[in-house]
């Protein structure tokens, strides 16, 4: 016997969970606001993440991180200048009055949380710094290139710079909240994109 069917959309229902972990953290939402927000019952809910909530928080970190770059991949392609998009991107970090989805935040929030005490949040976050990192290195070989930057410094390297920028913003948002403050530390950060 195969068991019940699925009644539910489950890519949805983690991205509702994704909302109240990242309203809430980890460690604070509970089992309640998660089922409510998912609109699912415990059974469906053990069905579908036999890890429980853990497994659910892994599974809304990556498909999160998954549309959070193919997000920032897409709008990149599209644009005729892609290193202002990039410098943009940064800049708008700055601005953000809270934690905006639309900046990666919850991400960022889920490397300082938990990436050290859990193997698998580890891995994802890994790789999501490294997929970051691949769509900067190669708008920046491209902008070489095509002499839209006067920078020979290696592609590979600035965009580690870029993504370790990203990363520390989000820890930095935490103490510092100054737009002020963060404008001027992310644009001192983005002259080696000259």
């Amino acid at each position: 016997m195969a068991g019940r069917p699925k009644i539910f959309d489950e890519q949805e229902a983690i991205q509702k969970a994704t909302e109240v972990f990242r309203n809430k953290g980890y460690n604070t939402a509970s089992a309640d606001e998660l089922l409510d927000a998912m609109g699912i019952g415990k059974g469906s809910f053990y069905l579908a993440f036999k890890g429980g909530k853990q497994e659910l928080y892994v599974r809304s970190i990556k498909q999160f991180a998954e549309g959070f770059n193919q997000k920032i991949g897409q709008a990149i392609e599209k644009t005729d200048n892609q290193i202002e998009l990039i410098r943009q991107f940064f800049l708008a970090l700055a601005d953000a009055p809270d934690c905006d989805i639309e900046k990666g935040c919850y991400l960022g929030n889920a490397l300082v949380q938990l990436s050290e005490k859990d193997e698998d949040i580890k891995k994802i976050t890994a790789e999501l710094l490294k997929g970051l990192q691949k769509i900067f290195a190669k708008s920046i070989k491209k902008a070489q290139e095509n002499k839209q930057l006067k920078t020979k410094e290696n592609p590979e390297i600035l965009a580690w710079h870029l993504t370790n920028l990203w990363n520390g913003i989000h820890v930095t948002r935490r103490m510092e909240s100054s737009p002020k403050i963060l404008r001027s530390m992310i644009e001192m950060n983005l002259r080696l994109l000259e």
